[in-house]
Parts: C-alpha cells; structure tokens; sequence
C-alpha cells in the first residue's frame, strides 16, 4: 500500500466519523467511496465508523470484474450505485452518500430542491433532483441515481437519502454539507409560505462568479 492509498484510506474513515458526529449522518446509514487511480476505495458493511481501521477499507476495481473486491470486509451495500457513478463519471474522484434529515425528508416527500438559493449553482444545475424509489443495495437504484446525476453534481434518493459527488472527497463532503444546509433552508421556507425562487440567468451569473469557489484543492509541491 502506498502513502498516498494509506492517506486515501484514513480520510475516509476520519470523514465517516465526521459526518456522524456533526449530525450529517447517523449509525452506519452512509457510505463514502473515493478514486484511487483504476480503484475505488468505499467504506466496509454495517462496520461501525469508530472501529475502522485502513486495512479495512475495501477496493473495488472500477473497470475490471464488476463487483469484486479485496478486504478483510464486505463493501458498503450500496457499492453499486458508488461504482457505477465512478465508471459513467470521470470527473468525480469522491462521493458521499448520507441520511441527513432535511435531505432526507424532502426525499420522503419526494420534492426535489428548486432554484431557491444562489447556492443551487454548486450542484449544477436549476434543481437538485430526486432519483426514483428503489430498494437499497440494487442496480435499480443505482440507475435511477445515474439518471437523476445527469448534470448534476448531487440528488436526493426518494425515502431514503442524498448522494453528493465531487472532484475530490473534500469537494464531496463540502458539498453533501451544502446539501443539507439547502435542503434545511428549503423546507424552512415551505413553512412560512414557499420561496421566491431565482431565474435561469440569476444562476448561470452565479456559476460564473464561483469560479474556485468552495473547497480548494492544496497548491501542487514544486
């Protein structure tokens, strides 16, 4: 294992352990998977996050046998949805996967989150949709997931959870926490007569004006 897997690893277990202590998770409800080269790395099955160690981390080949795996530990169930995101999306090198509530109870609901905050150009688009109802651990899932992706850098999964992605693991989990911090301020606004959304152009200004906006990559060692 190089330094660089061996770091790889240990960030995904201190972001697992993060995300449940703020509150953006809960248990063993998420999942994290981050791209190592032609390998994904993704959080173990229904481990808790305390115990994990590097080792454990499981590694999944993204374009070699589809569902094998190397570890002492089962990959999260939900690997399908981790993989195939990895394989159809080259641009994405993190993905964070959580049960956060206001993420979470718009997803019951199924009401995807409008244009109701400049924000809403982190994830790419008008909208943060909402992928079609499947059970956990399935391909259909991992479809409806895709298909919800498309120019889009996150979604909600309807009642069960959100997916957020990212070039790196920190640019994922920055913007799972923007997420949830949108989905929040949205059902908030529903409760005190709706939002006053923004236009098509008012977005496009602020995706222009992001530019490195958010989580910044560190400065690459001369």
């Amino acid at each position: 294992m190089t330094d660089t897997e061996l770091q790889l690893r240990e960030a995904i277990i201190a972001k697992c352990r993060w995300m449940n202590a703020t509150g953006l998770n809960q248990g063993t409800s998420g999942n994290i998977s981050a791209r190592h080269g032609s390998t994904m790395l993704i959080s173990p099955s229904a481990t808790p996050y305390d115990s994990l160690t590097p080792d454990m981390i499981a590694a999944m080949p993204i374009d070699g046998e589809y569902g094998s795996w190397k570890g002492p530990l089962k990959p999260s169930t939900e690997w399908r949805f981790h993989l195939d995101i990895m394989k159809a999306r080259p641009d994405v090198g993190g993905i964070v996967h959580t049960h956060s509530t206001y993420a979470t109870v718009l997803a019951i609901a199924r009401k995807e989150i409008p244009a109701c905050h400049y924000m809403m150009a982190a994830f790419g688009g008008m909208n943060v949709r909402v992928a079609g109802y499947a059970r956990f651990g399935t391909k259909e899932l991992s479809e409806h997931a895709l298909k919800a992706l498309e120019g889009r850098t996150a979604c909600l999964l309807a009642n069960h959870g959100m997916i957020a992605t990212g070039p790196s693991l920190d640019k994922a989990m920055w913007l799972a926490v923007e997420l949830e911090t949108i989905a929040r301020q949205y059902y908030l606004a529903l409760a005190i007569g709706g939002p006053t959304l923004l236009n098509e152009a008012e977005i496009h200004e602020t995706a222009a004006a992001f530019g490195s906006y958010g989580v910044q990559d560190p400065p690459a060692k001369n």
